[in-house]
Parts: structure tokens; sequence; C-alpha cells
């Protein structure tokens, strides 16, 4: 690319902020960037998923949940939904858990103390349909990638270890 002098330019890294990228470590920016894209592209999917699904009007938070609670059809508890998830504001789950309640995905239940957190025959039934919808048309279009399973689950790790990361920086930012 040439410059208003018809000097030559490097094009990169891409980043969505270049003076976070100036920094010691330019190709971090390039993976944020790339977290943003695939974290935004990700919650339309699950969303326009269950649309298809036949759940409109849920939020991505709301699948997520969802999703979890069905896991392996055993109760859970709100801190382990929240744990699981990431997600340290508890009440964007207990909001969601209102939600999927009010349409019958998932009912709650006391267990002494504590509020264990079920899905319905509904909340699983949606998402054996979610997962039908997923297999037709995001599965079948990343198989004909060719991606290597290993490598793939390789990425999957390297990124619940980059979360870690985060959040351990996250716990510092809020000390200062």
């Amino acid at each position: 690319m040439a410059d208003r002098r018809g000097r030559q330019q490097e094009i990169g890294p891409i980043v969505s902020s270049a003076h976070l990228a100036d920094g010691a470590l330019p190709a971090l920016s390039e993976l944020e960037f790339g977290l943003i894209l695939a974290g935004n592209a990700f919650d339309r999917w699950m969303v326009r998923c269950m649309t298809a699904a036949g759940e409109p009007g849920c939020a991505a938070i709301d699948v997520l949940v969802l999703h979890s609670v069905a896991h392996r059809q055993r109760p859970k508890r709100l801190g382990d939904l929240c744990s699981v998830l990431g997600v340290e504001d508890t009440h964007l789950v207990i909001y969601a858990l209102k939600k999927l309640e009010k349409r019958g995905l998932v009912k709650s239940a006391r267990a002494g103390k504590e509020k264990l957190i079920t899905a319905t025959d509904k909340g699983f039934e949606t998402c054996l349909k979610y997962r039908t919808v997923r297999e037709a048309l995001l599965v079948e279009s990343m198989k004909g990638l060719g991606l290597d399973p290993a490598t793939t689950s390789a990425v999957a790790a390297t990124l619940r270890a980059l979360s870690g990361h985060y959040d351990q920086a996250a716990r510092a930012a809020a000390s200062l």
C-alpha cells in the first residue's frame, strides 16, 4: 500500500487499536482483535441458531446458560454456572435464568439452602434442536475447512489458558 507520497507502506498488523499495537507485543493486539470479531460473530450465531431452533428473542447469555444447565442433565447451582461460564456478574445469569424459566426451558428447586436449576423437557429438546441446526449449518461448513481435530483442541486449550491470563490481569488492574 502506498502513502500520499507514493512510498510503499507495510500493511498490518490488523488491529482495532494501533496505539495498543505499538507496545512490546503487537501480535497480542492482533489476537485481541480476532477475539473481538470471533466473540461478536459467535454471539450472533448463538442467537440466530436458537431462533432457528424455535426460541426467538434469546440473548447470547441465555443460550449459554441454557446449554450449561442442560449439560449432562444434572442440576446446577448458580455459582457453578457463573464459574463455568466465567461470568463475574451473577445478576446476568440470574436474569437469564428468569427469562429461561418464563419460557419453560428451565426450572428451579430447593435442596436445603441451595437453589438447583435443571433443564425442563422442553429446554432439553430445544438444546437438541439447536444441535441439529448447528450440525447442518455450522459443523458441515467447518468440516470443509479440513481442520485437524487435535489442532482445534489445542487452540481451544490455548484460549482457555489465555482467559486465565486475562482474569489475572483483571484482578491486578482492579487493585490499582
